[in-house]
């Protein structure tokens, strides 16, 4: 199944599932089996549906939904970085010994078609196109062998990165958290809906064009050892996010006119999670809006 976090066209904040281009409104609007999905997730409603559960549930035509981001508040977003070997090539990042690991903030997010804000302060802005897992119960010092009993499902995600400011330091987490950057979705599909998460596979397109294309079998760290190596130095509860990491061919690498602008359409497929699509829109400047480079050198 399908699960989607969406506003109705009177703004009523709900979830459900998508089948065949309509929503069935399981949320505070609908039949009440949750609050939230991360309440679905959190409660083990998420999942576990049965045709008793949709029945009756009022509906919606897809086409007329705002889709909000997977989970809107999920306590933790833990990201991976260049954790395919592409990406490790491309970037000259080889011979990790470790994860490397950064955090974005929730209200950065946004959902399947919603625009990807590129910063008045950026001339680098960039995708990302990864496959992010969703945890589902609660996860500390988890063994790689225990691992998959803790992932409730999974999402598409575009970790939208703001390069300039990335690379100004050697942490990264001012590249990664603007606001508007985080595409999740456009559906949270339940694990075992999926089968071998080994055999999905990645792709990112920009404008229609083939940027990135990827195995998930091609994770360097792959996701049992991310969720043993992460749960070792926190704790991760029903809801939270990792995001595992992006293939070679981001357009900071990718040649002349690889890096987006407004305009530009990005989307993001993983084999049975549907296409997470987002426009890029310049920022629209405002009285407290830094403008240019100037902002960045004031940060530093």
């Amino acid at each position: 199944m399908n699960y989607v976090s969406y506003t109705t066209t009177d703004g009523t904040v709900t979830w459900g599932v998508a089948e065949h281009g309509t929503v069935r409104d399981l949320g505070p609007s609908g039949k009440g089996l949750a609050t939230s999905l991360h309440e679905a997730v959190a409660s083990g409603v998420f999942g576990r549906l049965t045709s008793d559960d949709l029945s009756g549930a009022p509906t919606h035509a897809e086409e007329d939904i705002s889709y909000l981001p997977c989970l809107t508040a999920p306590g933790k977003i833990i990201c991976i970085g260049v954790n395919y070997r592409t990406h490790q090539e491309e970037s000259g990042k080889t011979g990790q010994t470790a994860p490397t690991v950064f955090t974005r903030f929730p209200d950065t997010q946004m959902g399947h078609l919603a625009p990807a804000i590129k910063p008045i302060s950026t001339g680098k802005f960039d995708y990302e196109g990864e496959m992010a897992l969703v945890i589902g119960k609660e996860a500390w010092h988890v063994s790689p062998e225990d691992a998959f009993e803790h992932v409730a499902g999974y999402a598409n995600y575009n970790d939208f990165s703001v390069r300039d400011w990335q690379k100004a330091a050697s942490q990264w987490i001012p590249g990664k958290n603007f606001p508007d950057t985080g595409g999740f979705g456009p559906y949270l599909v339940p694990a075992e809906d999926l089968g071998d998460v080994r055999e999905l596979t990645l792709e990112t397109r920009v404008n229609g064009e083939v940027r990135q294309h990827a195995s998930v079998a091609d994770l360097y760290f792959d996701i049992p050892t991310l969720i043993n190596y992460v749960t070792g130095f926190t704790r991760l509860h029903p809801g939270d996010v990792i995001v595992t990491g992006t293939p070679g061919g981001v357009g900071l690498f990718w040649g002349e006119g690889g890096l987006l602008n407004a305009g530009d359409v990005v989307e993001v497929e993983v084999t049975g999670l549907g296409v997470l699509r987002n426009t890029v829109e310049d920022e629209t400047p405002t009285a407290q809006t830094p403008q240019g480079a100037d902002s960045l050198s004031h940060a530093r």
